[in-house]
């Protein structure tokens, strides 16, 4: 059987020699991810703002000032509606009630129901869940808390397994892998919930595996080709991975397209960050966190090359075929 090659073997692409037109268009994605995020926020789901959260399937697509004028009529608190997966089914977010009784909450969820589907025949219920104040407080502070050791933790890892310029250049390049998957959420208005936060974490796993894969590369050319400039050596190394990048994403992308087409709006979400997970985390690792070791000042002098010289001493990428 004949193998599928995307890339083929041998590229000899200039990664390096675009490495400020890279770095100046992180920047500028990542200002604009900030101000987006800061300007229009996040939509945060009931997991992190506390509440009920109805869900209401109508025959037909209902006019949603008219919904939110019937639910805010029933003296429950302000609605927050939202679309969820087309216009006939729409989420209704309401503040929780001030008793604390879990009777409380089920009246709540019967009186929308019924004051809904007497107004729109065939309206049906869907589901409810909900967060209590201090609980969603709680996860906002252990979200963001996971998100930041996961990061310190991959850093300091990357440090002592290399040296201190990998260390610094995976964590600038995660940085930026969330920041985006942020901005897309503040961009879009799609819900940031706790499954969101998992496809942040499960997206720095993803980068941080695809960087620890140049960064070998890079360490075994350092041992290799001590004679060589670290832009062509840096090149070398993207390049020799490139395939295995380049197929990994993309196997990724086809499953996370299938949990986008069918799975149904509940794994909108979590597809969609994946999706836009895999992009900027491909794209990090190959113009970002290898090119940035060279700002960084990272030289041939690796501790390790100087343990160990073997074999041949290339001093300059191999040509095309």
């Amino acid at each position: 059987m004949r193998l599928l090659k995307i890339i083929p073997d041998n590229t000899n692409i200039g990664f390096v020699r675009v490495r400020h037109i890279a770095f100046a268009i992180t920047a500028l994605l990542t200002v604009a991810a900030l101000v987006l995020t800061v300007v229009r926020g996040l939509n945060l789901g009931v997991d992190f703002v506390g509440g009920v959260s109805i869900e209401e399937k109508f025959t037909t697509a209902p006019p949603l000032d008219e919904v939110r004028a019937l639910v805010n009529g029933l003296g429950l608190g302000e609605a927050a509606l939202q679309q969820l997966g087309g216009p006939n089914t729409i989420t209704i977010r309401l503040p929780p009630p001030e008793s604390s009784d879990p009777a409380a909450v089920d009246a709540m969820v019967e009186k929308v129901k019924a004051a809904l589907a007497a107004k729109f025949p065939g309206a049906s219920f869907s589901n409810y869940s909900t967060v209590s104040g201090k609980v969603s407080g709680e996860l906002v502070q252990n979200g963001i808390l996971a998100v930041l050791l996961a990061i310190i933790g991959i850093a300091i890892f990357s440090w002592f397994r290399y040296e201190w310029q990998f260390g610094v250049s995976t964590a600038v390049a995660i940085i930026h892998d969330v920041l985006m998957t942020i901005g897309f959420f503040a961009l879009t208005q799609l819900v940031f919930d706790l499954n969101i936060v998992a496809a942040v974490l499960t997206i720095i796993g993803y980068s941080i595996n695809d960087k620890m894969v140049i960064d070998d590369r890079i360490r075994e050319n350092m041992r290799k080709f001590r004679k060589m400039g670290m832009r062509e050596l840096i090149d070398l190394s993207v390049n020799e991975t490139l395939p295995r990048t380049v197929m990994t994403s993309l196997t990724i992308m086809l499953a996370l397209a299938s949990l986008l087409i069918w799975g149904g709006h509940v794994l909108r979400g979590f597809a969609s960050a994946m999706m836009l997970g895999i992009v900027v985390g491909t794209y990090s690792s190959v113009y970002v966190s290898s090119s940035l070791l060279i700002t960084l000042g990272l030289k041939p002098g690796f501790r390790e090359a100087k343990a160990d010289a073997s074999n041949a001493e290339r001093v300059a990428p191999r040509d095309l075929p």
